[in-house]
């Protein structure tokens, strides 16, 4: 699988599409945002997170005429039966934009309403699909699973990540060295699988 320079990223998320940046850097691809093109971002109508990713991946594609890169990622928790998943932006969505804080906030209350004995136990997942200009297309995912903690700890990363620690670790992801964090993270595992596709 081969790709042009310049590599669509379908967010206008600037902490992704930071994080999305670095993890391309070894690659030699020249990112650019779906924003900075002014390209509008369609609606998520999905079920999967694999699902979400292609829909962006392809209409970034379509609206660009370039090879295009999308994520669709979200936080599981068991207890609340996988929620809030496909909807982990939504938890956020004020009438002024996103406030992960009261996202947070939100998950956190609804663990406890379960009671003391509600297992903490929950899981980011990544989707990554690219489209390509010839109709080629993949998706590649990845997983980290860990624990919420409460109250939030680290002003790094995005999202849920102050509340988040991955298995076998004693920080938040929020608190990580940014490298460390793209070390183990849902999204830099599913970035290992499409690298390896791209080495073929």
């Amino acid at each position: 699988m081969r790709l042009g320079p310049r590599l669509v990223i379908a967010t206008h998320n600037a902490g992704k599409l930071a994080e999305i940046a670095g993890l391309l850097a070894p690659l030699g691809l020249e990112p650019v945002s779906a924003g900075a093109l002014g390209l509008a971002e369609p609606a998520e109508t999905a079920t999967t997170f694999a699902g979400n990713a292609l829909l962006k991946a392809r209409f970034a594609r379509d609206q660009s005429g370039l090879p295009a890169l999308a994520d669709d990622s979200g936080l599981c928790v068991a207890a609340l039966g996988g929620a809030p998943g496909v909807h982990t932006a939504d938890w956020a969505e004020t009438g002024a934009g996103r406030d992960w804080a009261m996202a947070m906030a939100k998950v956190n209350a609804r663990l406890e309403a379960l009671g003391p004995g509600a297992s903490r136990q929950a899981a980011f997942h990544c989707a990554l699909a690219l489209a390509l200009p010839d109709g080629t297309e993949a998706v590649f995912e990845g997983t980290c699973r860990g624990t919420l903690v409460w109250p939030p700890r680290g002003t790094r990363g995005f999202g849920y990540d102050p509340m988040f620690v991955a298995d076998g670790e004693q920080e938040t992801f929020g608190e990580m060295e940014p490298a460390r964090k793209h070390a183990i993270s849902h999204r830099a595992r599913a970035f290992a699988r499409l690298v390896a596709a791209l080495a073929e």
